[in-house]
């Protein structure tokens, strides 16, 4: 296997118009909490997460993917990472430096095929965190991210070639062909997810529950406040975790997921589901039925900041 410099996934920040609304949403309803902030900026942290902050808002005008953050072992790895991506023709935003967000560290930015900035960082101090408590249904860490692409094949070829992300599973459909990949950073079935889109945007980021128990009481916190459910609850089969999407209110999807599967990397060999197989999307059978209602809700709006950095 390629030596892989990108250890896990640290966060992911966005831009909304409405950045008040925003907060209160992802801290009295889906459970996050304010660890820091600054003029225009909110850094989101996971009680269960060593990390800093798990999301980070910013208000703006246009509603974006600002980054995708990921962690690297050491800054000799970080500069490593930069160098070769540089040596490739990857675009660069900014070199290696000493982080003046939360924590601090060492890392840089670059974009990726499709535009959109990534973070690799590492020497991020450890937040003080806590073991999340038996029914306590709020997030222990971030699980994933997963973005829509215009050019999906393009998106899991650049993440292949130059972070060394590995494909899991891959999600086939017999009219539409190949609609998703899972992209591993470490044992987790996946950090990432590339799905086939109209244009580039967020497909869902994914927040990691405790336990069944938590999840599902999650799930019923957030219908008895009334937040729109776009699907679930259920069970996938590509990572065999749990799933309920919702809405927040700029219409990102954002999901309470737990049981995330871990794979033994020497031995794994990707799957290809059929998901016009019920099973492969809801092995349960609770969930709504994946339809083109849900998939519209999944395709987002187009992203604003490809190929800009964000202002921080």
């Amino acid at each position: 296997m390629t030596r892989r410099l990108i250890t896990h996934l640290r966060h992911v920040d966005l831009a909304v118009p409405d950045l008040r609304t925003q907060q209160d949403f992802f801290t009295t309803t889906w459970g996050l909490t304010v660890e820091h902030s600054d003029s225009g900026l909110t850094f989101l942290a996971a009680e269960g997460s060593p990390e800093q902050y798990v999301v980070r808002l910013r208000e703006s005008a246009d509603k974006r993917i600002d980054l995708i953050s990921f962690g690297a072992k050491d800054r000799a790895d970080v500069d490593t990472l930069a160098g070769d991506l540089a040596r490739d023709g990857v675009q660069l935003v900014h070199e290696p430096t000493d982080l003046q967000t939360p924590g601090g560290g060492y890392g840089f930015r670059f974009f990726d095929n499709e535009g959109r900035t990534i973070e690799v960082s590492s020497d991020v101090a450890v937040r003080q965190h806590r073991a999340i408590e038996a029914g306590e249904s709020i997030p222990v860490r971030l699980s994933h991210v997963v973005v829509n692409s215009a050019d999906p094949e393009g998106t899991v070829a650049f993440y292949d070639k130059h972070l060394s992300f590995a494909l899991s599973d891959t999600l086939v459909h017999p009219r539409m062909g190949s609609m998703m990949w899972f992209l591993r950073t470490n044992a987790w079935h996946h950090s990432m997810a590339i799905a086939r889109g109209p244009h580039a945007s967020l497909h869902h980021a994914s927040f990691e529950l405790r336990g069944i128990d938590e999840y599902m009481r999650g799930t019923g916190r957030l219908l008895r406040q009334g937040v729109e459910k776009i699907w679930g609850p259920g069970r996938h089969l590509a990572g065999n975790n749990t799933f309920s999407y919702f809405l927040d209110p700029h219409g990102n999807t954002v999901e309470y997921t737990t049981e995330l599967e871990t794979v033994d990397e020497d031995t794994w060999h990707p799957h290809l589901y059929d998901f016009s197989n019920p099973e492969v999307s809801d092995q349960w059978g609770t969930a709504n039925a994946m339809n083109e209602f849900v998939a519209r809700k999944s395709f987002n709006d187009p992203d604003k900041g490809l190929f800009v950095a964000p202002p921080v």
